[in-house]
């Protein structure tokens, strides 16, 4: 509970300075607006000047190589399968897309440096590779080709070809690689066929030195003749390839069993067998397909009879197809049993030929060894050959790395400069902007801007806030809210005076255009209307103004009075205001600091003193010429004039300090010029002011408690009243 007082007053500081910084933005609004301005049209001027640029877009599907070669010994390896590509592989695919290579193709091909017209090919190049962008799509295998540029067509175009290009290259690639994957593979058997050979040659030496028949498994005795060990020669031989041909055909048939659609249907034709109808077949449907295309396109929809009879031709077709495969596998299974047959016979007529003499040539170490190699290299060969087979045939495949799965289109819209986009940078940009100048100003603005700032510099009050705009008062008619503000100078005037004898009031300013005089007109009215004898006097020998609030003839006035035997009654007039009376300037003098600094002056000010209940003295510009300071010294008391947000702080304190030098009294501070209605800090006057502003102009007195009578040849007399009678407690 004991933080809850705590809580409060950070809340009401937080509050405060919310405050603070709202009002910052409305008394600057015109900065920020002018800045926001500026910057969103230059947005806007930016975004209609730069040049627009149209994407295309071309969608492609990257698979792996189909062919990979053994990195030990350059020998083909298994084709892949679609495995998905790795980052690095994509990677590889946006250099190969962005290679001078690919690039130079699609200069070619659209003749570039003829459509863009004053760039050569290496220019042509380097364009080619700032409008292109690739892009892989998340988790998947696909990459995404972008060409911008200027004109819509181009972008299509060139997007079109660099993935053609793209695609004839990756395809041009793996038929090479295809190619150099069959001469491994034959270069394989080959190699193996020799070693074979060379096994065959030492163990057939050794079968000789014996005495051995061997017929591939069968052993035999005796002396083996010429013809003898040619017999065997093609027994072995017959085996051989009756062996080979039984692999090739189990490879075939498996093929037909585990391929689908198209690549079964290029495997069944490839193989040309004496009666197969595949070839024959798949050439009509081609042909079906081809005339179908055709009429489709002249305007005939898949409902006319003669697209749907068409249509059932190569369904019928396609079964017959596929029925011919069959027929083609289970004419390969024939031919697999009768090879089996003829192996086994040669197998059986090589059993018959054994020889007694096994039993010594299994006793003889090279013997063993030579056939075990024999026939090891003789399986190995039979298993690569069964192996390649299929190698083979999967490279003969037509396979297609790249697909391109969408053609790039003619954009409508330009995507660059996105309007939306720019125009809310800038009014973004131009209103932090606008408000970080706003913010900057203030900080920079060392003027007047709050009663704290007076009470802090100056440790005097401030009497009065005038609201901005304030006109005359005594030529206003009827009820005038603004003339509160002067009831509330007049009553803390009285409440901050020390001396109830000290009535003469000198009002100064730091600058001109502060609005003293104005103050000074509209102060005395309000006295006067609160029934005070009220007399100004316009000691502004520089610039005076007074007579003109009243129309009066300046030609008389207090510069005749302190330079001649003039009476007091021949310069000081009534006003049409009742109680208020006015001394003009006079003529404007050479010297008017000296005329004011006399003693004259100084019996002119004691002398009224003792005439009038209120002396409202103007001056000129405290900072601009000494006449000011003089005064100050003559009346009894100063108020300052400041206007809101004019006078720097530091001028404002040398306006007291000029004043105090010469001993004068500064009472307090009249803050003019406020616009009461915007400024946070002082809205509260407007509602004060207006709820209770009096019905009238006149002061609610029924009797006033002095007045003034003025007659031709005597002084001015006061009838004095009792303190009681004064409104608002005043006693001059």
């Amino acid at each position: 509970m004991q933080n809850d007082p705590d809580r409060q007053t950070a809340a009401s500081e937080a509050s405060l300075h919310a405050v603070d910084y709202w009002q910052v933005l409305k008394n600057r609004y015109g900065v920020i607006l002018l800045t926001f301005l500026l910057i969103f049209m230059t947005a806007a001027v930016i975004t209609y000047v730069l040049p627009k640029k149209y994407e295309s877009t071309a969608l492609l599907q990257v698979n792996h190589s189909f062919v990979e070669l053994d990195p030990l010994n350059g020998a083909a390896g298994h084709p892949m399968t679609g495995a998905s590509p790795s980052h690095a592989y994509i990677q590889n695919q946006f250099k190969i897309i962005e290679s001078e290579k690919t690039m130079l193709r699609v200069v070619e091909r659209l003749d570039l440096t003829t459509r863009w017209r004053g760039y050569d090919r290496d220019m042509a190049l380097d364009k080619l590779k700032q409008i292109l962008k690739t892009e892989q799509i998340r988790n998947t295998d696909h990459i995404e080709i972008r060409i911008r540029h200027q004109n819509s067509e181009d972008a299509r175009d060139v997007a079109k070809e660099i993935a053609e290009s793209y695609q004839l290259g990756r395809n041009a690639d793996e038929r090479n690689r295809a190619g150099e994957a069959l001469d491994a593979l034959e270069a394989e058997v080959r190699s193996q066929e020799d070693l074979v050979e060379d096994k065959r040659r030492h163990f057939h030496s050794i079968v000789k030195a014996v005495g051995i028949a061997y017929i591939e498994g069968v052993y035999s005795s005796g002396r083996m003749g010429q013809s003898e060990e040619y017999i065997l020669k093609s027994a072995e031989m017959q085996q051989f390839g009756a062996e080979e041909r039984k692999a090739e055909l189990e490879n075939q048939i498996q093929q037909l069993l585990t391929l689908r659609d198209d690549e079964l249907i290029d495997f069944a034709e490839g193989l040309k067998l004496p009666g197969s109808q595949v070839p024959v077949l798949r050439a009509r449907i081609q042909e079906s397909k081809l005339n179908m295309a055709a009429m489709e396109a002249s305007g005939l929809g898949r409902k006319h009879p003669s697209m749907e009879m068409s249509l059932i031709a190569q369904n019928k077709m396609q079964e017959d197809l596929g029925g011919a495969v069959v027929v083609l596998r289970e004419l390969l299974k024939t031919q697999l049993s009768l090879v089996n047959g003829q192996l086994a016979k040669i197998k059986e007529r090589v059993e018959e030929r054994r020889f007694d003499a096994v039993d010594k040539a299994l006793q003889s170490q090279d013997y063993v060894e030579a056939k075990q190699d024999y026939e090891t290299a003789k399986a190995m060969l039979s298993q690569m050959k069964l192996t390649n087979s299929a190698r083979r045939i999967a490279l003969k495949i037509p396979k297609n790395p790249i697909t391109i799965l969408e053609d790039p289109k003619m954009s409508k819209n330009p995507v660059y400069p996105k309007v939306t986009l720019f125009l809310s940078l800038g009014a973004a940009v131009g209103l932090i902007f606008g408000i970080s100048i706003a913010f900057f100003l203030e900080y920079l603005d060392t003027s007047v801007k709050s009663l704290e700032d007076v009470e802090r510099y100056l440790q005097v009050p401030v009497l009065a806030v005038i609201p901005k705009d304030v006109g005359t008062l005594h030529k206003q008619s009827g009820m005038s809210p603004d003339a509160e503000a002067y009831r509330i100078l007049r009553t803390n005037i009285e409440f901050n005076r020390n001396n109830p004898e000290d009535n003469a009031i000198t009002i100064v300013s730091g600058g001109a255009g502060e609005g003293k005089s104005t103050t000074l007109v509209n102060l005395a009215y309000v006295c006067a209307q609160g029934g005070y004898t009220t007399l100004m006097i316009d000691s502004d020998l520089r610039r005076p103004t007074l007579h003109t609030f009243f129309d009066i003839n300046n030609s008389v006035g207090l510069t005749n009075y302190l330079t001649t035997d003039l009476m007091l009654e021949d310069v000081i007039l009534q006003t049409p205001v009742d109680n208020l009376y006015f001394l003009p300037s006079g003529i404007l003098p050479a010297d008017a600091a000296g005329i004011l600094n006399s003693r004259r002056m100084s019996e002119l000010v004691q002398d009224v003193k003792q005439r009038f209940d209120l002396i409202l003295v103007d001056s000129p510009p405290i900072l601009g010429v000494s006449d000011a300071s003089v005064l100050a010294s003559e009346v009894d008391l100063t108020i300052v004039v400041v206007q809101h947000r004019k006078l720097p702080r530091n001028m404002l304190m040398r306006v007291k300090a000029a004043v105090e030098n010469v001993g004068g009294q500064v009472i307090g501070v009249v803050l003019n010029n406020v616009d009461v209605r915007s400024d946070s800090q002082y809205q509260y006057y407007t509602s004060y002011y207006t709820y209770y502003a009096p019905s009238s102009d006149v002061d609610p007195i029924s009797s006033p408690p002095r007045k003034m009578t003025v007659s031709t040849g005597a002084s001015p007399t006061a009838t004095p009243s009792t303190p009681e009678e004064d409104d608002d407690g005043l006693s001059y």
